[in-house]
This record gives C-alpha cells, structure tokens and sequence, in this order.
C-alpha cells in the first residue's frame, strides 16, 4: 500500500460484511498529498476511500476527503456511514461533524442492537428537470428508451452534495436489465458534471428500488450510495409526492443488498439517510 497507508474496509448500509458498499478509509491522512490520496483510492479499488485529512477527537470534528479509483468527488454518502461507524468504534457514539468539500455534514452514530449505525443530514438539497438533450444521450447510452419511464416521475437532475439525475423505469425488470455503454455514458456524466445516474423503480410511495452507474469513479456500479438517496429526497420534495420518509433497497442486483433509510429533514430540503456498517473480514 502506497507510503504504508493503513487503510481500513468497512462495508456501510447494511450490518452483514458481504452486503453492502465496501469503502475505504485512512484515519490518518494528515501527511498524504492529493496524488497519494487518488493512490491509495485506486489500490484499494472501491467506489470511494474516505481520508481524515485533519480530526479533533474532541472536538468530534473531522476534515473528510473522498476519492474514487479515478477522481475525487465532493460527497460521498456510503463512506460517510462507514467512516462515522468506524470512529464510533474508537471514540464513541454521539454527534459528527465532517467538512467536505460540498460542505458541513452532521452525523449522528448510535447503537443498533448489537450494532452501530449512522445517520448523517446532507447539505440543501435541489432538484430542476432534466433537459430533454441529456436525458436523449443517457438514455442512448443506457439502452433505454423513453417507453422504459415511468412518466409518474418526470426525469430531473437533483443536488445534495453532487449532481446526480433522476430517472425512473417503468418496472423492476426493466430496472434488473441493466447492461450500459460504459465510456459514452462516462463522457456524458464528465461533460454535464454528474456524478452517478440513480436509476430506480418505485414498488410504492416510501419503497423505491434503485441502481446507481458510477463510469466516472472508475466502476460500473455502485451497491449503495448514500449521496443519491440523499439527493433523490430532494426530488421527491421537487414533485411534492408528499414522501417525508422512505427507503431505497440497492445493490440486490450485484449480490450486496442495502437498505437506505432516508427522511426529508427541513424544509430547506436537507435529507436524513442513515444506515448501519460493518468491518469486513475480506478486502
């Protein structure tokens, strides 16, 4: 491992190692330079790793860096969950303060059975409807047309921390046939400054299925991500579909299924998602 960077793997939105989104973490990232972050980020080759970069234990304040195998992104919500759990472990339940490069996120950790888990809120949301063009070329890279829509829920480009659209298919199987251009969609996504595409399906109002392509972090796909759920609360807050709470179930395609719990907390849009993580036994 690059500069003998211990690294630590916890898997977050579940409470079983082999579910999940395994992230990466340095508790310790204080003397790492950007190219040693994006290093390490790539060996240990998840969608993201989570660098302390400055913390003050008592404080209960950290500065938090996120990379993916490829580039750095602002917020990563999956890694949030696992860094939070992983400093729970160490220093103790209660309130988180992590600066991110999209802004101050507050996280509570707390005991779950004989678990842990964290809830973080996410900064302001906003959602606005995606402009016919993008939504013509993502769709071409996906495979999908426009038959493939549910038209209950117009296509948007919502924010909470990233930009990430919104598009919603017309059932579970057009949702479980997922098979996409990867360098076309990666071009769209660098060009228009999304971050992943949250596909989902809507089983009923608060219970949403969801799958999330990630070409620019360096993956196909990523088995939770908290950062979309986040943002997808501000989109349903956009539609005024009258959801306060509700859950998205991700990564059961992959073989790691997550469970996101996520409410829309204020009215500036701020979304509440919050789930459990878990040291995994296996890199």
């Amino acid at each position: 491992m690059t500069k003998n960077v211990e690294v630590l793997r916890y898997t977050a939105f579940t409470h079983d190692p082999d579910g999940g989104n395994p992230a990466g973490i340095v508790l310790d990232a204080a003397g790492l330079s950007d190219d040693d972050m994006l290093a390490v980020a790539a060996e240990v080759g998840y969608s993201e790793t989570a660098f302390l970069t400055s913390r003050d234990d008592a404080a209960r304040t950290f500065r938090v860096r996120y990379f993916s195998p490829s580039a750095e992104v602002d917020f990563c919500g999956h890694a949030t969950i696992a860094t939070s759990v992983a400093l729970a472990e160490r220093i103790g339940v209660g309130r988180l303060t992590f600066t991110t490069n999209a802004g101050e996120i507050a996280v509570e950790a707390e005991v779950d059975g004989d678990s842990l888990r964290a809830t973080l809120t996410s900064v302001p949301t906003r959602s606005v409807p995606m402009e016919e063009d993008a939504l013509d070329e993502t769709l071409a890279a996906l495979g999908w047309s426009r038959d493939d829509l549910d038209k209950d829920f117009p296509p948007h480009v919502a924010f909470a921390g990233n930009d990430h659209p919104m598009i919603a298919a017309s059932s579970r199987a057009r949702l479980a046939d997922l098979s996409y251009d990867f360098d076309a969609l990666k071009s769209i996504m660098i060009r228009r400054g999304w971050t992943t595409v949250n596909l989902f399906w809507r089983e009923h109002d608060g219970w949403y299925h969801s799958r999330n392509p990630f070409p620019i972090g360096g993956v196909v796909e990523d088995p939770a991500t908290g950062a979309a759920a986040a943002a997808f609360g501000g989109y349903l807050r956009a539609l005024g579909a009258g959801v306060r709470e509700f859950t998205v179930i991700q990564g059961v395609d992959m073989g790691r299924p997550s469970e996101l719990k996520a409410s829309i907390a204020a009215e500036d849009g701020r979304t509440r998602v919050g789930g459990g993580a878990v040291a995994m036994t296996t890199p």
